[in-house]
């Protein structure tokens, strides 16, 4: 069965969110909401996920899952106020508790901050099934980018995260804590081992000049034509131009405050004794 598939675009990072319903059912899930954040003036907004809320709710949606591939570095995730005014568990893959463990170390974090990945209402293991209302969804692990990134197959949608970009654009970085080049591409080769037919939808995409943003491909378009992986790249030659391409890019804005946010399941940290919530900037460790 196929299933309704809106996206929303925040221009400014760059992000696809996805609601994804059945066209006969009101069920739904939420896939990489983002929560607005403006790093200079240290403010959030809601708008990017309100669109999101009113959506669900012009459609007469009942929210089942809110889903994230993975902890993102680029942006905030929305998946609280998502629940807040919708409801839904908010999930992610199992491997979340490598991120976190990695992450405690480097912000220092309090000793009771767990690393078992509870802060997450369900935690997604590899080739599970579960369904979105009569969807049934298949749950592949596809690291590399980090360590912990899953993707979500729907009939002949699957949402890759962060695997994979528009075929003009490329892959993934991999030069983040736990990333991995030899892993990234064989979790893409895994992707593009589904039918030909099959339609990706990207998490990203930072278009060329003179291209109008777009998240939705195939596996055989990918296989054609992706500039960094298509068909004939061997995992040898993907490995030396991931390496050498990722040396030369800075770190993303938000990864600081997403990281900490990202890794709570949406929560920001503990306000202190002013009942104010503080970021950690570690210095000179990225």
């Amino acid at each position: 069965m196929q299933a309704n598939i809106a996206p929303f675009f925040e221009n400014v990072t760059g992000t696809i969110s996805y609601v994804v319903h059945d066209r006969e059912d009101s069920h739904a899930a939420v896939i990489d909401p983002v929560l607005d954040y403006d790093p200079k003036a240290g403010r959030t907004k809601t708008e990017s996920a309100q669109r999101i809320v009113d959506y669900v709710k012009a459609q007469g949606l009942q929210l089942q899952w809110i889903i994230e591939t993975h902890a993102h570095a680029d942006h905030l995730s929305a998946s609280q106020f998502i629940k807040s005014n919708l409801g839904g568990k908010i999930a992610i893959g199992e491997h979340i508790r490598n991120v976190q463990a990695v992450f405690k170390k480097l912000f220092n974090l309090d000793e009771d901050f767990p690393i078992d990945g509870r802060q997450f209402d369900y935690l997604f293991k590899d080739g599970e099934r579960f369904k979105i209302g009569s969807l049934d969804v298949e749950v592949m692990f596809v690291p590399g980018h980090t360590p912990a990134d899953m993707a979500y197959r729907i009939g002949d949608a699957v949402f890759v995260g962060d695997t994979l970009f528009m075929p003009d654009v490329g892959t993934a970085r991999c030069d983040f804590p736990g990333g991995d080049a030899h892993n990234l591409y064989r979790s893409i080769r895994k992707l593009l081992s589904l039918p030909e037919e099959t339609r990706l939808f990207m998490c990203h995409d930072y278009p060329p000049k003179g291209r109008e943003p777009a998240w939705e491909t195939t596996v055989a378009e990918q296989k054609r034509s992706n500039i960094h992986v298509h068909d004939g790249v061997t995992e040898e030659q993907f490995v030396n131009m991931r390496q050498a391409r990722d040396a030369t890019l800075e770190m993303p804005v938000l990864i600081l405050p997403s990281i900490q946010v990202n890794i709570r399941a949406g929560q920001m940290p503990p306000p202190e004794s002013n009942g104010v919530s503080y970021f950690k900037i570690p210095l000179n460790q990225l």
